[in-house]
């Protein structure tokens, strides 16, 4: 697909992963947005090489733990016109495994990989969405499941959908249910329950590093 024309920001673009994505999109025709914070020399080079091989692409420096630096950063990018993708890719690398992990990489993890996904997406999406056309792409990590499957413990994550309960009964009705749904009804706790009690026990060793939805088919 041709994304001529589209304004792509990749975070962390630095990285190896970053920096395919981004030349990746800049070959499909975007014009990428190098994001980096404590390598910009590693930007610049990867911007020429884009450069060098017809593509278009432009680097932002900042820190993606700072509002005040994200909020200019983002102004900045939309002076150029609204950015239609965004690849929010950045984590921090220099953490530890969990067990040894001080409280203060776990807060340095939490604020590059989720308050940062907030920090540029939240300001980006309303100009996305008055373009009617946009495209957010989350790079997860199985980096704990890894780290802790050779001891038999398992990491997974469930995503319910709509689930019966006082908050949802008064967000989603039977109308709006039946159409979103195609199982037509809500999900029931116990379900999520039965989900979670599966991958509790010893018949699901086997699935770690896994998104399980439970949303009675909703895409």
């Amino acid at each position: 697909m041709s994304l001529t024309g589209k304004r792509a920001l990749i975070t962390g673009a630095s990285g190896a992963l970053g920096a395919a994505i981004a030349q990746r999109l800049a070959r499909d025709g975007a014009t990428v947005l190098l994001h980096a914070n404590s390598r910009p020399e590693s930007v610049e080079q990867l911007a020429a090489t884009i450069s060098a091989a017809g593509g278009q692409a432009e680097c932002v420096v900042f820190d993606l733990r700072s509002d005040e630096a994200s909020r200019i950063a983002c102004e900045r990018m939309l002076e150029g016109g609204p950015v239609q993708v965004i690849v929010n890719n950045a984590g921090v690398h220099d953490d530890a495994v969990l067990p040894g992990m001080r409280p203060e990489q776990w807060h340095k993890v939490i604020d590059v990989s989720l308050n940062g996904f907030f920090r540029v997406t939240q300001p980006l999406l309303l100009p996305m969405l008055r373009t009617r056309w946009g495209r957010i792409l989350n790079i997860s990590s199985v980096a704990l499941s890894l780290e802790v499957a050779a001891r038999g413990v398992t990491v997974n994550a469930i995503a319910p959908g709509i689930i019966a309960s006082p908050m949802a009964d008064g967000v989603f009705d039977a109308a709006t249910i039946n159409q979103m749904v195609p199982a037509k009804r809500a999900g029931k706790p116990e379900e999520v329950a039965a989900l979670a009690g599966f991958l509790a026990s010893d018949e699901a060793a086997y699935i770690t590093g896994q998104v399980i939805s439970i949303n009675g088919g909703m895409i």
